[in-house]
């Protein structure tokens, strides 16, 4: 089988089209969500269009057994993977610390946090065995500076940003590569689960400027993903032209 990559959270957002972006260039996939009915249409499609093999794995990253159970039990000819994509999170409401909902910050810390040690767990013993892997993390300006109201999930995502730094370290002795890409402002469907289906919330977060798309990370990914052996690309911190930083932007 040709080159292999696990992708978590694939049905929407980045991890869709990563996992677009990849098909299209032959590579072969699995794709993790937890909702079946999209994972599966969409691995159907990519079979289809671009003539590549897809498994489908059903489970929410929070969900410990159903993580190993799932990437544990992979047949054979998929356990050479080339590519870890830990995509799978969300952020969850925008209020001050004393008003945040304590479930909102154990769903992000789940999530963000424990799915992105889980699925990485679980996958390693096949890249260790073959001494050769990368490990792309997907993290957030909110991993690299904190902002109003950022509270939970920005504590989540400095912590997946700790995490990118330790498996680069530990990972060292077995070649495998760690990026960590911490996109600025994305319109995707992000934002519409952090204000909890407020479309009309959620959109105005980008009036007035071009953001970035989830095909600016995909196109991102796949560089990072395709250098030479050699190279690994740490970090990246990307944001859209008209973003300085967490807080501040320009109105085109």
């Amino acid at each position: 089988m040709d080159k292999i990559i696990l992708i978590t959270g694939a049905t929407s957002g980045f991890g869709k089209a990563i996992a677009k972006l990849f098909a299209e260039n032959k590579w072969n996939l699995i794709l993790t969500g937890r909702r079946k009915e999209r994972l599966v249409q969409l691995c159907s499609e990519l079979e289809q269009k671009n003539g590549i093999k897809t498994l489908p794995l059903v489970f929410d990253v929070q969900d410990r057994n159903a993580v190993f159970a799932s990437i544990e039990n992979i047949p054979d000819e998929w356990k050479r993977m080339d590519v870890l994509v830990n995509n799978a999170g969300l952020a969850l409401g925008r209020e001050p610390f004393d008003k945040a909902s304590i479930d909102d910050w154990e769903t992000m810390l789940n999530t963000n946090v424990k799915g992105l040690m889980y699925v990485t767990k679980a996958a390693l013993p096949y890249m260790i065995t073959q001494q050769k892997g990368h490990i792309i993390n997907i993290g957030s300006i909110a991993g690299k500076e904190v902002y109003v109201n950022g509270n939970g999930y920005c504590a989540s995502k400095h912590a997946a940003d700790a995490l990118s730094k330790a498996m680069r370290i530990d990972l060292l002795p077995h070649k495998i590569k760690v990026t960590a890409i911490h996109p600025g402002a994305a319109e995707t469907e992000f934002s519409i689960v952090r204000f909890k289906g407020n479309e009309t919330t959620a959109k105005s977060v980008y009036e007035g400027y071009t953001p970035l798309y989830a095909e600016d990370i995909a196109n991102i990914t796949y560089y990072c993903a395709t250098l030479p052996a050699h190279v690994c690309i740490n970090e990246l911190i990307v944001t859209c032209t008209a973003q300085a930083n967490s807080a501040l932007f320009v109105k085109e």
